[in-house]
């Protein structure tokens, strides 16, 4: 009897062990299967975007640009419908716990899409920050390393003609359809298409970059690329944008809607509705975004007031707000001295990241001039991340276009955020985490890098910036500056505002200049909801701190709270918060 029992106790446990092999085989054949899955649609994505594949340093799609038929159009739309539904069969429970969290969120990225298509967002493709009349600008991304990388770009050059031609083909279906912009930044856009039909090519926007012919190239091969980007430049872009110049000027503008909110397109309140959840990545509303930003607007009016008496300033809040617009003493008279303003704060931030972070990245950073035919249009300064493979640093961009409304109080402020501790540490931090999908290095959660960008112009103050009471108003002017977005945002796309009611609410509120607040409330005419990302995240980054420093006690490591929060790259808030929990709970 007991040889019986031991004889079965062995077979129960052979089988036991059988089983979870098995079972052990079959998660891994599941969480290579999936992995597969999301490198093929990186794969696929790069494909349906040339100039971004090849600055990514992909080969093979040097000679093309986007493909915006409306045939293609379709395809894409239907690709995310059929991914979506191959999603749908996998098991999640098959997979592990890192690659539960990545299905997660590229199912989310899929319906996302495809919440967005019933609103016909690509019938409207221009836009007066980027797009067809500004696709010179899409130099910049690439790397000129050899000669063949400049004849690649003159190859892309002469098919730019059927771009062109898609774009327009769009533009006269939006027309057709009742979906349309705002005239008032259409407006920007012609003068932007007019630089483009210069006839002289050696002033000629696509020609500065041969212009500036780095010495590596000898001096045949420079007259040779030269030759080659005239005879294109005159016989393909001139003559395809001064067809697009007389569609624009006669067709598109005529056309355009004089209104400004996305309200007033088809079904536009429930798109906007969307675009707000998907932006800041939670169920907030409108009303309740529109609320928040004014409690977010008058707390920080308070801290500003108690920093104008502190000054013994003699006036109003109008009054020291027009002092700083227009004393010349916050003001440089020239772009060289702004842009060496700029680096040297850029050089002092770098030395200062040690204190508050356990892990920087590899990848520098550079500060670039904004282009000129695109910076009377565009905001004071953007960031543009480096290559995944590490062979293009990131870059900090800022806008020289009339220093004498540039603000030195700004510098300290708008650097923190764009180059270090925000965006630049935290997006090329995610680029070198090679563990993640690459959906994942490069994720689009605007809260998350917004959020975090925010965030970081407060980390300032413990990185030594702000000594100066003008600077640190001008952090405070920055965080006002976003608070205010979530009330002139959701007033002009939600509530009906006028242009003019929010220019108004953002200069009563904020010391940026008018020409910056002018540039500001037109971005959010064009980009609905992209702005209530930055405030929301920002909060939510704070939430999660306060929260881990109450919990944690004298267990809180700044650093190590850093190296969490940007450990799995920009992640949805709900995500955010589980991560920031369990790091508490393993902590205490």
């Amino acid at each position: 009897m007991l040889k019986q029992i031991n004889i079965n106790k062995i077979t129960f446990v052979t089988f036991l062990i059988i089983n979870l092999s098995l079972v052990s085989n079959l998660k891994a054949n599941s969480n290579v299967s999936f992995l597969k899955l999301l490198d093929d649609e990186w794969n696929y994505e790069v494909k349906q975007n040339p100039v971004y594949a090849t600055s990514l340093g992909i080969k093979g799609f040097e000679n093309k640009w986007t493909d915006m038929s409306e045939e293609a159009v379709k395809r894409r739309q239907d690709h995310h419908y059929s991914i979506l539904k191959t999603l749908s069969k996998i098991d999640i429970d098959s997979l592990n716990t890192e690659n539960q969290l990545n299905y997660r969120l590229f199912t989310q990225l899929q319906q996302n899409s495809i919440d967005l298509i019933p609103f016909n967002q690509h019938l409207m493709p221009f836009s007066h920050r980027g797009g067809v009349q500004l696709m010179h600008e899409q130099s910049e991304r690439l790397r000129f390393v050899t000669k063949r990388d400049f004849e690649d770009w003159i190859d892309r050059l002469s098919n730019l003609d059927i771009y062109i031609d898609q774009i327009i083909n769009l533009a006269k279906i939006g027309i057709s359809e009742g979906y349309t912009k705002p005239r008032v930044l259409m407006e920007r856009v012609e003068r932007q298409i007019s630089l483009q039909t210069n006839e002289d090519i050696s002033k000629h926007p696509f020609y500065k970059l041969f212009n500036e012919l780095p010495d590596f190239l000898s001096k045949e091969d420079k007259e040779e690329l030269r030759l080659k980007a005239t005879e294109v430049i005159a016989n393909e872009i001139i003559p395809s944008y001064k067809k697009l110049h007389k569609f624009f000027v006669e067709e598109y503008l005529p056309n355009c809607r004089e209104t400004i909110g996305i309200s007033n397109l088809p079904n536009g309140k429930k798109n906007y509705e969307i675009l707000a959840n998907q932006f800041t990545t939670t169920s907030l509303s409108p009303k309740e975004i529109h609320e928040l930003g004014l409690k977010e607007v008058a707390r920080i009016r308070q801290e500003m007031e108690e920093i104008i008496r502190e000054l013994n300033f003699d006036g109003s809040f109008q009054d020291f707000l027009k002092f700083l617009r227009e004393d010349p003493q916050f003001y440089f008279d020239n772009g060289e001295d702004l842009l060496e303003a700029y680096l040297a704060t850029s050089k002092r931030a770098d030395a200062e990241l040690v204190s508050l972070f356990a892990l920087l990245p590899r990848t520098p950073y550079g500060v670039r001039q904004i282009p000129m035919e695109s910076a009377p249009d565009t905001t004071t300064a953007y960031y543009m991340g480096p290559s995944p493979d590490g062979l293009r640093a990131g870059f900090y961009y800022v806008n020289l276009y009339k220093p004498e409304t540039r603000p030195k109080f700004e510098i300290e402020v708008l650097s923190l955020h764009e180059a270090v501790p925000g965006h630049h540490l935290q997006i090329a931090l995610a680029m070198e985490k090679e563990s993640l999908p690459m959906f994942r290095r490069m994720s689009p959660y605007t809260a998350f890098v917004e959020g975090w960008g925010l965030y970081s112009e407060s980390l300032g103050y413990e990185m030594g910036f702000y000594k100066d009471p003008y600077s640190k108003f001008g952090q405070l002017t920055y965080d006002m500056w976003r608070a205010v977005r979530l009330v002139v945002d959701t007033g002009m796309h939600y509530f009906d505002w006028e242009r003019e009611k929010a220019i108004k609410f953002f200069l009563d509120n904020a010391g940026k200049s008018e020409l910056d607040i002018v540039n500001e409330i037109d971005r959010y005419i064009n980009w609905p909801g992209q702005a209530l990302a930055y405030k929301v995240g920002q909060l939510k980054i704070f939430e999660l701190r306060n929260k881990a420093q109450e919990e944690l006690g004298k267990n809180f490591d700044i650093r190590t709270f850093h190296t969490t929060l940007l450990s799995e790259g920009a992640i949805p808030l709900n995500e955010l918060e589980i991560l920031i929990d369990t790091y508490i709970e393993s902590n205490k």
